[in-house]
């Protein structure tokens, strides 16, 4: 998002403050539709008139089509990056990558955009680098639903949907800020904020057995369906498979639940391997 426009204009669309972000600073923000659901998680770049968006794969065309019909009388230009963005998870991230910016900032080169990204849950390092292809070699996908579904990270379109309420799946505190002026969606957030409660949130789901549930299976307590698995794994040599679920609010750790003939318990997040 370019042009002299782009912070303020953001500002009054996104839940994080965009003008309190420093030039050169990142945050975490949610883009809601007007009814209060998600629409997009985003991670912002701030720049001075010029503001980085960064959401879930897949969502590029989403997010720019929400804000682009707010778009009247604003001096804004969007764009959707086309480089490959490459992302390097672990404690040698930071080894891995050349001239990685400090946490809360992000850097830009010739040949590529760099920032960290923080897990919501875990403090295991996450380098993004927008372009030139990092060293070290590519994980496996099963590898990386492992260290994603235990540290309790949810993707768009995966473990929440427009269905999903900001509360029920993120960290509000983090993700809102509640002394901003208006935002698309801020009435129901505000709401549950100050007097409100959700009736279902994602949690952390271990489980016997080798076969992983498929999305949308659904989570039993004593023959009661009491949520849905939104996203699964088999966890080599343990005989186990761990996941992720919406299930109902009361539904806490240490409760026992059955799923697809396999029994199992909920776990807090983020679950340890």
């Amino acid at each position: 998002m370019t042009g002299a426009d782009a912070v303020t204009f953001l500002d009054g669309l996104l839940s994080q403050s965009i003008t309190g972000i420093p030039i050169g600073g990142t945050a975490r923000s949610l883009l809601l539709a007007p009814n209060g659901k998600l629409r997009a998680t985003l991670f912002v770049l701030r720049g001075e008139e010029r503001v980085g968006l960064v959401c879930d794969h897949g969502l590029g065309d989403v997010v720019a089509g929400d804000l682009r019909r707010f778009k009247i009388r604003v001096d804004v230009e969007m764009s959707i990056e086309r480089r490959t963005i490459w992302e390097v998870w672990g404690n040698r991230a930071v080894e891995l990558v050349d001239d990685v910016p400090a946490v809360g900032t992000w850097a830009e080169s010739d040949d590529m955009i760099c920032f960290r990204m923080p897990f919501r849950r875990v403090g295991t390092e996450r380098v993004v680098v927008v372009g030139a292809r990092p060293a070290g070699e590519a994980a496996g996908s099963d590898e990386l639903e492992t260290f994603r579904i235990a540290a309790g990270e949810p993707v768009m379109g995966i473990d929440m949907d427009d269905k999903t309420i900001p509360q029920e799946a993120v960290d509000v505190t983090v993700e809102v800020d509640f002394a901003k002026g208006c935002y698309l969606g801020q009435e129901l957030v505000a709401r549950i904020d100050s007097r409100g409660h959700v009736n279902r949130h994602l949690s952390g789901v271990e489980l016997t057995g080798e076969d992983a549930p498929e999305p949308g299976t659904v989570v039993l307590v004593d023959d009661k369906v009491v949520g849905t698995v939104t996203s699964s794994v088999r966890v080599p040599g343990r005989g186990a498979v761990i996941a992720l679920a919406m299930l109902r609010a009361e539904v806490g750790p240490g409760t026992a639940v059955a799923v697809s003939g396999a029994g199992g318990q909920v776990v807090a997040l983020p679950m340890s391997l």
